[in-house]
């Protein structure tokens, strides 16, 4: 069938004048004039939010608007129509696809008010440090979105009114010319301006604030650029002046921190200059002592720079310090300050030591010098107060304690007759020739050894004299001791050996003996041997007492043997009469193949325990005896739960011990309380009741043969009466003894 109404898209324009509702457009069907057609609209905008905004004439489909259309909050609609005759389809639906036409409603507008940049001062021309930009919601296909941009104001508008350009259609700006100054104007407002159809239609305006960034452009400025000063001589690190200096660059930025230099004057690195914790001066400091007499005045060229490197040429400050050297009085000096000398120790008193001299640098003052000994310990030296010559005072000692590895060390003192002396020290060391003065002896006062096959006696020989006049020794007994003693040294160690030649009696032995040095300057030594009842290497000494005298028993011991006497014949005594009371003594009862005898030391209650009434125990089945217990069932109304499995990741521990409770209350379960009817004599039993023999007649008017038919437990008994078997071991009825067969 040939569709008549089917139509385009409907291109309606926003924001349409009234008044409402406006044709759109009319449908019509290519049955319409066969039947009678009705027409309706479904969709977005007509049955569907927002509802309304379509409607159609049911009779001529003629489409109608009812208010006007925004396209910034939908673009297009898509709507159905359908033709109905009678209710029913008369056409398949129809898409109505109607397209808002834009219209310049909106203004741009910008993402930021105010939009802030940074440039640095000393940027070149055309170059771009930032970008404002504006939207506009107008259809983008259109004009009507189409952004240009133009600076519409500069403040300041110095130095220059333009030093910013705009790129019209990205919105970047740049600088446009040179002349930027951070220190006259370090920030600008630009006034921007968006405008639509291409700049000709709508407009919207922002702020842009630039913020020029300081750059190294300036160099840093003394204060003063001429100083004069003074500072005393050898003083070391002494501040002389502090030199301030000023920048126009950002303050506390990189730009203005400074760093300075000497460049004239300090040839002889005689100061130091360095910068200050603010970085806006510079600290000028001695590097070495000052002397008066070699330099009294120096003139010093200092520059400063800043840290940072200039962006531009610039031209640097400098300041010229001019330092005059205070005269001290100075101490005289040693030259050396420490003099060494080598003099044997057996030097007689007044020989000449040294000759210590000390210098006055004061070279303009007429002064003299004096000397004088300081920490001379030992007291040995003296010296000369005017010519400084040191002569031997007393005898040196090379071995004494105030020597310090063959060194004697003492101070001397040198000032001079200033109204303030000034004083000097010198360090004269004495190096103590050694003379063989002492004699060898044996460090130790006492020994031990053992007095069978001994280890020797290992003694240390010491000699307070140096090489040559000490070591190797020897050692040599004296007199008689040598009868009994022999001793030994070794030519690479200061050890003796000391040896008994025979076996001693243990006791304290005195040994004398001589040792000589290598120059054969000897001392006698006298050791205490204490010989021990020991064999080899000695640990403990221990001598044994002496044995005690015999002497009679006295009268304890008398007593305490005739006790020990009677018990022994008291135990001979007991053990004959056991033996013979179990030669008399019969079992009672045999042990039994594959059964135990157990004794127990308990009885029953005697004749107190016969008097009860067995009835009371069958409750009433005396004449019942085939009935042995009856079960008294509890009455009870709820049952406990059980639980028949442990649930999904439950502890069994758990799963166990709630079931454990569940049995312990419930009183269904068995045991239940039941009474139990015991057989006792005369009743149920295969054997007859013991009371039917007359125990009151003799042995032979009873008939005791009879017990054996009645089982094994009773044939022993039987041949107790009858005077059976007597001859069995009585180990075999031992109590706990087991047979197995």
């Amino acid at each position: 069938m040939k569709r008549d109404w089917v139509i385009p898209p409907i291109n309606f324009p926003e924001n349409e004048r009234g008044p409402y509702p406006k044709v759109m457009v009319q449908i019509k069907s290519s049955n319409d004039n066969e039947v009678a057609i009705t027409y309706k609209i479904t969709g977005p905008g007509a049955d569907q939010p927002p509802e309304g905004l379509f409607t159609i004439d049911r009779r001529s489909g003629m489409l109608f608007v009812t208010k006007m259309l925004d396209r910034e909050k939908k673009d297009t609609y898509r709507l159905w129509a359908h033709a109905l005759t009678e209710g029913l389809k008369a056409e398949e639906p129809m898409e109505l696809l109607i397209n808002v036409i834009d219209q310049n409603d909106n203004h741009p507008q910008f993402t930021h008010d105010p939009f802030h940049g940074r440039v640095d001062e000393s940027t070149a021309t055309d170059h771009s440090f930032m970008r404002v930009t504006a939207v506009d919601h107008d259809d983008p296909n259109t004009e009507n979105a189409i952004i240009r941009y133009r600076i519409l104001a500069q403040v300041p508008a110095l130095p220059k009114p333009d030093m910013f350009a705009i790129n019209p259609v990205s919105g970047i700006v740049s600088v446009a010319t040179d002349g930027l100054d951070r220190e006259t104007h370090p920030e600008y407002k630009l006034i921007i301006e968006a405008a639509d159809m291409e700049g000709a239609g709508l407009t919207a305006s922002c702020t842009a604030i630039v913020t020029v960034i300081d750059s190294n452009d300036n160099a840093p400025q003394f204060t003063i650029t001429s100083v004069s000063t003074s500072v005393p001589e050898n003083e070391l690190g002494m501040g002389v002046v502090r030199i301030k200096v000023t920048d126009q660059d950002e303050p506390g930025s990189p730009n203005t921190n400074t760093k300075y230099s000497i460049v004239k004057g300090n040839e002889g690195r005689h100061f130091n200059i360095s910068t200050g914790p603010s970085k806006m001066e510079g600290i000028l400091t001695t590097a070495k002592e000052l002397d008066f007499e070699s330099v009294p005045v120096f003139t010093l060229l200092v520059v400063v720079e800043n840290e940072v490197v200039f962006s531009r040429p610039v031209s640097t400050s400098t300041a010229t310090v001019t330092v005059t050297v205070e005269d001290r009085n100075e101490p005289p000096v040693f030259s050396p300050a420490e003099i060494h000398v080598k003099r044997s120790e057996d030097m007689a008193r007044g020989d000449t030591v040294a000759h210590c001299r000390a210098k006055d640098p004061d070279t303009a003052r007429n002064q003299s010098v004096r000397y004088q000994l300081i920490d001379d310990d030992a007291n040995w030296l003296t010296i000369d107060k005017d010519t400084g010559l040191v002569k031997v005072k007393s005898s040196m000692d090379r071995e004494s304690s105030f020597v310090k590895d063959g060194k004697y060390t003492v101070l001397i003192l040198a000032f001079d007759n200033d109204v303030v002396p000034a004083t000097g020290t010198g360090t004269l060391v004495v190096s103590l020739l050694d003379v063989n003065d002492n004699a060898p002896l044996i460090k130790q006062r006492e020994a031990s050894l053992c007095n069978r096959d001994p280890f020797p006696a290992l003694l240390d020989i010491v000699d307070p004299d140096g090489p040559g006049n000490a070591g190797p020794f020897t050692a040599e007994l004296q007199g008689e001791h040598r009868i009994n003693w022999t001793v030994s040294t070794n030519s690479t160690s200061d050890v003796a050996a000391l040896l008994p030649k025979r076996m001693l009696s243990p006791g304290v032995y005195s040994v004398l003996m001589r040792i000589y040095d290598a120059e054969m300057f000897y001392q006698d030594s006298t050791l205490d041997v204490e010989v021990c009842p020991c064999q080899g290497a000695i640990s403990t000494c221990f001598f044994p007492p002496p044995a005690p005298r015999a002497h009679v028993p006295s009268l304890s011991v008398g007593v305490l043997a005739s006790v020990f006497g009677i018990l022994l014949l008291l135990l001979l005594l007991l053990l004959f009469l056991r033996r013979r009371r179990s030669e008399k003594e019969v079992p009672l009862l045999e042990e039994v193949v594959r059964d135990n005898i157990f004794y127990y030391d308990e009885e029953g209650g005697g004749e107190e325990d016969q008097d009860y009434d067995l009835s009371q125990l069958h409750r009433g089945l005396d004449n019942r005896p085939e009935v042995f217990c009856t079960d008294v069932f509890p009455t009870t109304k709820t049952l406990p739960h059980y639980r028949l499995r442990p649930q999904e990741n439950e502890d069994i521990g758990c799963f166990i011990e709630d079931n454990l409770r569940a049995a312990d209350t419930d009183l269904t379960a068995p045991p239940y309380d039941s009474l139990l009817v015991f057989d006792y004599e005369g009743v149920g039993s295969e054997a007859g009741s013991l009371s039917s023999f007359d125990s009151s007649g003799s042995e032979e008017e009873q008939d005791y043969q009879r017990l054996a038919h009645w089982g094994p437990r009773f044939s022993r008994l039987a041949d107790l009466y009858t005077g059976g078997t007597e001859d069995d071991d009585d180990t075999d009825t031992l109590p706990g003894k087991t047979e197995w067969v």
